[in-house]
């Protein structure tokens, strides 16, 4: 539910961005990228507020990306609701 406001809320804000997921050979993962005028930015979902997110150093190093974590403390930001 949250990815699909998220997109509702993009388009609807006009804000254009190229959206994809990450993953390598070796099975690390990040669930959605977005990239706006040549920025990435990772998230990554997790049910669990406290569950600990493994975020992978390549994609960061690699990308020069910021990744956050979102959880049902702050998915609200998120899809632009605050």
């Amino acid at each position: 539910m949250t990815f699909g406001e998220r997109l509702k809320n993009n388009r609807y804000s006009r804000r254009f961005v190229n959206k994809y997921f990450w993953r390598t050979k070796q099975q690390q993962e990040i669930d959605y990228v977005e990239e706006m005028d040549g920025k990435i930015t990772g998230y990554e979902f997790k049910c669990n507020s406290k569950a600990k997110a493994k975020i992978p150093s390549n994609f960061v190093e690699a990308y020069s990306a910021d990744v956050q974590v979102i959880s049902k403390d702050n998915f609200r930001a998120f899809i632009g609701l605050e």
